[in-house]
């Protein structure tokens, strides 16, 4: 049986009126009240429920982030960090997967479900530009990544074109001349491969330097499996490159992997960098440079601007964006000794 408002009342001596206001956190109650009511709350395992709640006092304390997939480590790095986030402002988080498809990205963000959340957070992957006017919802609505700009939402990013573009300045500045662009998607210009992209163009354009656009490898889906197939198929195919500007950690590791196997060496043969700053890209041999995107600081930020949402959804503010700061991680692929 699910304890009850009788029950914690009951524990902790008081009325369920006392208990209700405790939960509510109603401000002129004795300290040592609540210290009681609170004791009670957690011997017993009371959990609130949300929707009754809700219903009370229009707020859920819960909140929903919608991101693609959660297999992809930079997304189960950043649910954390705005799980982390939202817990400093005693709120929930309902995470939901997308896959990364139109059509369900825009069934979970107008689903039945999204009516119990005070606010969205939506990682868009599928959906595009001329989608904007589909996301003018009643729910407030922060947005994460690149697939829209100027939308009828707040909108939290990162720094896609400058930080690959330090990337790829990084390896000129190790005298590295045949760099491989390891991530793009064909024909796609917003998003993340296409702004990575756009970034390693103006490296090599800053250099002086000609873009080979052999050196553009497609890699489809950004998991370490497809960055494993792509860069065998790369070797296999005998294109000649001694670095890799690689769009996210987890192809990178996938790709570093396979040029061991056919022995080749990193850093001193074929440097990697990788992109998001994954937590395995500490712990791998050799350690993966990689770029800081300022996922914390996205977390924070989206959270924050979230909850100003939720606390006045009427406000005539118009819609904001929101740029997190990035840093180059030099590690081993890129021939830095911690030592």
């Amino acid at each position: 049986m699910a304890v009850t408002l009788h029950d914690v009342a009951r524990a902790a001596g008081v009325s369920i009126k006392t208990v209700s206001n405790v939960i509510n956190d109603y401000p002129h109650i004795r300290e040592s009240t609540k210290a009681r009511v609170l004791e009670a709350i957690r011997e017993l395992g009371y959990q609130p429920n949300l929707s009754a709640r809700g219903l009370r006092s229009g707020r859920t304390g819960v909140i929903s982030l919608i991101i693609p997939d959660l297999k992809n480590a930079y997304f189960a790095e950043l649910s954390d960090a705005v799980m982390r986030a939202a817990a400093e402002h005693d709120l929930v988080v309902m995470i939901q997967q997308s896959g990364g498809i139109r059509e369900r990205e825009l069934e979970v963000l107008h689903g039945p479900r999204m009516r119990m959340v005070d606010g969205i957070l939506f990682s868009v992957l599928a959906l595009g530009q001329e989608d904007a006017a589909l996301l003018d919802i009643p729910t407030p609505l922060v947005l994460l990544g690149e697939r829209i700009f100027n939308g009828p939402a707040d909108h939290v990013t990162m720094q896609n074109v400058a930080a690959s573009r330090a990337a790829t300045e990084h390896m000129i500045e190790l005298g590295r001349r045949r760099i491989l662009a390891f991530g793009a998607h064909e024909h796609e210009v917003i998003g993340s491969a296409g702004l990575r992209l756009t970034g390693y163009r103006q490296a090599l354009e800053a250099a002086g330097r000609p873009v080979d656009e052999r050196l553009i490898v497609n890699v489809g889906n950004w998991h370490r499996s497809d960055g494993a197939e792509a860069m065998r198929a790369a070797l296999d195919s005998g294109l000649e490159f001694d670095a890799v500007v690689a769009f996210n950690d987890s192809i990178a590791l996938g790709a570093m992997r396979v040029l061991q196997e056919k022995g080749i060496r990193v850093p001193d043969e074929v440097a990697v960098i990788g992109f998001d700053d994954i937590d395995e890209t500490r712990y791998s041999l050799p350690s993966l440079s990689t770029i800081d995107p300022g996922r914390e600081e996205i977390a924070r930020t989206a959270v924050s601007v979230l909850i100003e949402r939720i606390a006045d959804p009427a406000a005539a503010l118009p819609p904001r964006e929101f740029e997190a700061g990035f840093r180059v991680v030099e590690r081993e692929s890129t021939g830095f000794s911690a030592r």
